[in-house]
């Protein structure tokens, strides 16, 4: 029998897909689409006028409403309707308030929008205002889509070089050829000496991707110049997937991601490149997903690592997966608080700002996969019947599936340390180092320390837990940290390496 919130979130399901009187006919322009055109096709409703030629949701659900549908073969030429009711966000079009609104169209054709965002290949078209706009009285709204969002493609450079590998293993999961790719910073006098150096692997955060190693590489080549920075090959990892952030994981969905790391694509790179192909000289970092991802390939790969520094991580301890314990025997709501309270998600400066229903509506009508949330599925959980990650969560209830709970457990950082101390301990010795704010945007302080206090029961002290920063400002000059959190890892790691040599 269905408990009483269970019926109360049916019905409002049913309320979520009610017909609705908006109505969007949106033609597909001969310019951008000679042919036939498949994919996500998505129409935003934003609340404020818009900065630029482009709308886009963002973390904050409620300023930019969504709907979509999936369509199949869109010819040139052709207008297609959506209800506005279908898969909305933060619910139908049509319980909007009065006022002033700004619509736009897309086409993504290769399902990325829940990742990335609007990116190279995706279809859009100009916004269109509507000024005292009624929605409870619709009717038709048509848009057109006519323009093409460029492509943008990292090229070598002097120092900063792309690196495309097609792995055997992960091409055999998916039974089509599978690239993992880098963008790799040398140092500046690489090309005029026969140094061998030491390599910080970087993985991204979740929405991010190598070419990071484009923007942020000259800085770096530049630090190394002045000798600021030690003398060093970065690689800036790729963890992005058509699912979401793969997270250096092996997975029963995405598949062996974290062994074609170790054991294909790093011997590759150290073929390629002048590297130390030794553990001291092997180094992680990475923030958020990142943080999470070289932490967990640090303590899944003890031996092959000189030392992790991740910071503000995904949930290390999944008694507080961003606040739902998702532990073997929990019952609570991934909704709710144990006190009945809606979980909030994101919060700014103390201010709660998006609930975790919140969060998972709007990501339900960007797509099916490569959200945030369905990422972590993709990941950790066993593959269903349908071929698909099984569901952590009844997307209308909340209620957690004990079945999948079970299955998360394996991923759990915490509780992986704690069942294999006696062999780990000695491994990871002076090889961690955790960092996150106390006011982090997505509570991720209350893993942390739950994973730290178990490190502290063991005689290791290799977290900080920083007063007042968040996810977003965490690198910023601090008194532990005067030069910049990104210049103390380095040093930290600078000593390590010297330390390993002897």
């Amino acid at each position: 029998m269905k408990t009483a919130r269970a019926l109360a979130l049916a019905l409002c399901a049913g309320a979520l897909f009610a017909a609705s009187p908006v109505r969007f006919e949106i033609k597909l322009d001969p310019s951008v689409a000679a042919g036939t055109m498949q994919g996500r096709l998505i129409v935003l409703m934003s609340t404020k006028a818009p900065r630029g030629d482009r709308l886009a949701t963002g973390f904050i659900p409620g300023e930019v409403w969504i709907t979509a549908t999936e369509i199949e073969a869109w010819k040139a030429g052709q207008t297609v309707t959506i209800d506005g009711a279908m898969k909305a966000a933060p619910a139908p079009f049509a319980e909007a308030k009065t006022g002033d609104y700004w619509f736009m169209a897309l086409l993504d054709p290769d399902h990325t929008y829940g990742y990335h965002g609007p990116d190279g290949g995706d279809l859009y078209g100009p916004i269109e205002a509507r000024t005292n706009f009624v929605p409870a009285e619709g009717g038709v709204i048509r848009l057109t889509v006519d323009k093409r969002v460029k492509a943008g493609r990292a090229k070598d450079q002097a120092s900063i070089k792309l690196v495309e590998f097609e792995s055997p293993m992960l091409s055999a999961f998916w039974g089509r050829p599978i690239l993992m790719r880098a963008g790799v910073v040398l140092p500046p006098d690489y090309a005029t000496t026969a140094e061998r150096y030491p390599t910080v692997y970087v993985v991204h955060g979740f929405g991010g991707d190598h070419t990071t190693a484009w923007g942020a590489g000259p800085k770096m080549i530049e630090q190394m110049k002045k000798g600021a920075v030690m003398p060093k090959v970065t690689v800036y990892l790729d963890a992005s997937c058509p699912t979401g952030h793969h997270v250096f994981a092996d997975s029963a969905n995405n598949g062996p991601w974290g062994r074609a790391l170790i054991e294909e694509l790093i011997p590759h790179l150290e073929k390629q490149f002048r590297l130390i192909a030794e553990p001291y000289a092997r180094f992680l970092t990475g923030h958020s997903s990142g943080g999470w991802s070289t932490f967990w390939l640090q303590v899944t790969y003890p031996d092959f690592f000189g030392g992790a520094w991740s910071t503000s991580p995904d949930s290390a301890d999944f008694r507080s997966f961003t606040q739902v314990n998702a532990t073997p025997g929990s019952t609570q709501n991934f909704y709710l608080m144990p006190d009945g309270k809606p979980i909030n998600l994101v919060r700014m400066k103390g201010k709660d700002l998006a609930t975790m229903e919140q969060f998972v509506r709007q990501e339900e009508a960007a797509g099916e996969y490569g959200g945030q949330i369905a990422s972590f599925e993709w990941v950790f959980s066993p593959r269903g019947q349908d071929g698909r990650p099984m569901k952590l969560f009844n997307r209308i209830t909340g209620e957690l599936d004990p079945v999948v709970v079970k299955a998360w457990e394996k991923y759990d950082i915490r509780k992986t340390l704690e069942r294999n101390w006696e062999t780990l301990g000695p491994k990871l010795t002076g090889k961690l180092h955790i960092i996150v704010g106390d006011q982090d945007n997505f509570h991720l302080e209350k893993p942390t320390i739950m994973t730290c206090d178990f490190l502290k029961s063991q005689g290791v002290d290799v977290c900080e837990i920083v007063p007042g920063r968040d996810h977003m400002d965490l690198y910023g000059e601090y008194k532990t940290y005067p030069r910049g959190l990104a210049m103390r890892i380095d040093q930290e790691m600078k000593a390590a390496l010297e330390s390993g040599k002897k």
